[in-house]
């Protein structure tokens, strides 16, 4: 069993994936798309990591605001989870992604990583992040 870890976005879906022992995330890829509504490669593409990866719940980042407040990204990342648990049957948990994407891009600039090139990344080491933050919660019980 694996469990599958996602930033959505706009335009991008950074994929991350567990271990078999459920103790670490590895960034994967990033599915891009050409149109903020058009899910349905987004949505194959998932559904082929989890047979290939054998996923069996997946972690996907909730967007609030720093201030605990929900935006539109909430309402779309919502019915982004709708579309996933229709599609793959699993279950999918939502966790609070705040300060991700600055995490994995403050570990990208410690690591030398040219600004230019870490755009490239952001999402799936973002992912990696959700996904390692609900490993290690969920280890800790």
């Amino acid at each position: 069993m694996r469990i599958m870890g996602l930033d959505f976005g706009s335009k991008t879906v950074g994929v991350a994936i567990s271990d078999a022992l459920l103790l670490t995330a590895q960034g994967i890829e990033i599915i891009r798309r050409k149109e903020e509504n058009k899910l349905r490669q987004t949505l194959a593409r998932i559904e082929e990591l989890i047979v290939e990866y054998e996923v069996e719940e997946i972690v996907l980042g909730l967007p609030k605001h720093m201030n605990n407040d929900e935006g539109e990204r909430v309402d779309l990342t919502m019915e982004f989870k709708e579309k996933l648990e229709r599609r793959t049957g699993l279950p999918v948990v939502l966790w609070d992604e705040r300060l991700t994407t600055v995490a994995a891009d403050k570990a990208m600039m410690e690591a030398g990583i040219r600004r230019e090139e870490r755009k490239e990344h952001v999402d799936r080491i973002a992912a990696c992040f959700i996904l390692q933050g609900y490993l290690d919660r969920r280890n800790m019980r």
